[in-house]
């Protein structure tokens, strides 16, 4: 009895949601202007190209893959979008051909770790710096910041007299999608099951490399739609667009329980780390705290997260072997065995 209670309260995502609630109390209450319906839209905008990005990246890392890359292909598709509206193409011309950019680095990172067998870690972290260098090579340092206004309405209008902003929309309506895959569907057991063992998953029959190669075209066409949300959020096309995103993506995916080991996490606990990093960054940035600062205290809460959940493990495997011997015995036990041998 005790320890089925324990295995249904002492959960990770329980606990981040008790630390989000609690850092979402302390900002109404002691942070001047949080709670204002203005600052609330500004940090759900702020937050929307990390909530898209997050997605495809929990796949990943659950699959026991990463994509370093995610931030440069935002900026890349940015770049293209940009030069494509600055030459006088419509803009749904300049919207195929950002996702057709995000789509081919997605399939050229998948490629690589694919056919080549390469490390998606390294592959990633060259692309990285690859894609955002042929954004420089395209656009310099120059940038585009004219765009037509219905493009620039959607990255500033909210919905009706909400404070819930357009550029949310893209994930609400992603995230049910990515949710119902992971945890209903076969491939969701497919990709759960290529991150627990890809020897014991091939042999199985599950198509690992398709499975790899889906994941990371997903993941730059994922990339390329925040590209558009984060372009017409800032009205703003630049090779240097989003630095350092992907530290604040990999800190929600870790955040919110998805093993860096692969095979085990769940959308719910990267919700929940989605909001709390939001609500920390809003909360840092009314307290007049730089970017670079903000920087910092991700990067701390990245170590922080894998101690903690590490250190979490540990103690809740402890109480289970502790409680372990209150289980009543079940019929056909060793205990009643025993007893059959009495004299």
């Amino acid at each position: 009895m005790k320890t089925g209670l324990l295995e249904r309260l002492a959960t990770w995502e329980n606990f981040l949601g008790l630390l989000t609630v609690a850092v979402l109390a302390y900002a109404v209450l002691a942070v001047p202007n949080f709670a204002t319906g203005f600052n609330i839209s500004q940090a759900i905008a702020g937050a929307s190209e990390r909530a898209l990005i997050v997605l495809p990246m929990v796949l990943l890392i659950i699959a026991r893959e990463i994509d370093l890359s995610v931030a440069s292909i935002l900026a890349l598709s940015s770049v293209v979008f940009g030069v494509l509206i600055q030459a006088g193409y419509g803009q749904e011309i300049a919207i195929l051909g950002a996702l057709a950019t995000g789509i081919l680095c997605g399939a050229f990172n998948g490629a690589l770790v694919t056919y080549l067998g390469l490390p998606s870690l390294v592959v990633t972290l060259g692309t990285m710096a690859m894609f955002r260098g042929i954004g420089y090579i395209i656009l310099g340092t120059d940038s585009v910041n004219e765009f037509p206004d219905s493009f620039t309405d959607f990255g500033i209008n909210t919905l009706g007299d909400s404070p819930l902003p357009w550029t949310i929309v893209p994930f609400l309506v992603l995230a049910p999608v990515f949710a119902i895959i992971l945890q209903k569907t076969a491939i969701g057991r497919r990709i759960y099951a290529l991150g627990g063992s890809p020897d014991t998953a091939l042999y199985a029959g599950v198509r690992v490399a398709r499975i790899r190669l889906s994941l990371f075209i997903v993941s730059g066409l994922v990339s390329a739609i925040a590209s558009i949300v984060f372009t017409a959020r800032l009205a703003n096309a630049r090779a240097d667009n989003a630095i350092g995103l992907e530290l604040d993506v990999i800190t929600i995916a870790l955040l919110g329980g998805v093993s860096v080991f692969g095979g085990k996490g769940k959308l719910t606990g990267v919700f929940l780390a989605l909001v709390l990093i939001a609500t920390l960054r809003n909360v840092l940035g009314l307290s007049q705290i730089g970017g670079d600062a903000q920087g910092t205290v991700i990067g701390l809460l990245l170590i922080l997260s894998l101690l903690m959940s590490t250190t979490a493990q540990r103690f809740y495997t402890v109480l289970q072997s502790a409680l372990a011997p209150d289980r009543p015995a079940r019929p056909g036990s060793s205990g009643r065995a025993g007893k059959s041998k009495a004299p």
